[in-house]
């Protein structure tokens, strides 16, 4: 078995970029989710309520971010360069699920963009390196902790589940609707790593915690955010692809430590 690809997203639900190699942080993959989208109650925002989040990329620079935002059916692209906050940049507590964490704002130009790209009040904060979000302690050991992302450090999947589930759909699905951050392949069977506890790639080693369970994102196309229809997840549900009545794809993984991960590196089963 082999990684096929790495991804990461560097703003939550925003669009993510593939990666040859990669730095594995106890976050997960360097720079994954380090950035989040706010309402300015702080409560975090996603594609589930704004959709056109799917328009905007976001490219990690020498000294911040660089977002991007194409309309459909527009040349032209407008961009904004963002610096990382600085040490002492004003804070503001935000929330992801049940999580309040503190996150650094990323200041009034990155605000104003953003607003009018949505057409409603947002902020932009950043994850500082000192701030610890714990990842749940059900699934997690002490020390263990995550980005912005919905609850674990790393998602994996398998080429030969998504080959599964794309041959009972009418239109296959690309992997990127899926959003993970390690896809491999040479599993031998289909959904293989529901049977998976650790994993090794190179000198990392993983645990594979749980099924990730799959929302509405899953059910939008990825370069535009629209709607189209109920698949995946109505035939995740039909093949019994459940776990706690959620339709699932992909299982949650958190590093054992740091270390680097590269496309095409070996994959072990411990």
């Amino acid at each position: 078995m082999k990684v096929v690809s790495l991804h990461r997203y560097p703003v939550k639900s925003m669009g993510g970029e593939a990666m040859t190699r990669a730095m594995v942080t106890s976050r997960g993959l360097e720079g994954d989710r380090r950035w989040m989208m706010v309402r300015e109650d702080g409560r975090f925002l996603t594609r589930r309520e704004l959709p056109a989040m799917a328009l905007v990329s976001a490219q990690p620079t020498e000294h911040g971010l660089r977002l991007r935002h194409r309309a459909p059916g527009v040349d032209a692209a407008s961009e904004l360069d963002v610096p990382v906050p600085l040490s002492g940049a004003p804070e503001r507590p935000v929330r992801v699920w049940g999580d309040e964490v503190i996150g650094q704002d990323a200041g009034p130009a990155a605000a104003a963009w953003l607003s009018a790209l949505f057409g409603r009040p947002v902020r932009l904060v950043h994850m500082a390196e000192q701030t610890v979000r714990p990842v749940h302690p059900d699934y997690g050991a002490a020390g263990d902790r995550v980005s912005f992302a919905d609850g674990f450090p790393l998602l994996v999947t398998t080429v030969e589940s998504l080959a599964a589930l794309n041959a009972r759909l009418d239109a296959p699905l690309d992997m990127g609707r899926f959003r993970p951050n390690i896809v491999l392949e040479g599993a031998g069977a289909a959904f293989a790593e529901d049977g998976w506890q650790r994993l090794r790639i190179g000198g990392l080693t993983l645990r594979v915690v749980k099924p990730c369970t799959r929302c509405v994102i899953t059910t939008q196309d990825v370069e535009t955010g629209e709607s189209t229809g109920p698949e995946p997840l109505r035939t995740l549900k039909a093949m019994g692809r459940v776990w706690q009545k959620m339709p699932v794809f992909g299982h949650n993984a958190i590093p054992d430590g740091p270390g680097a991960i590269a496309v095409g590196d070996t994959v072990d089963v411990l």
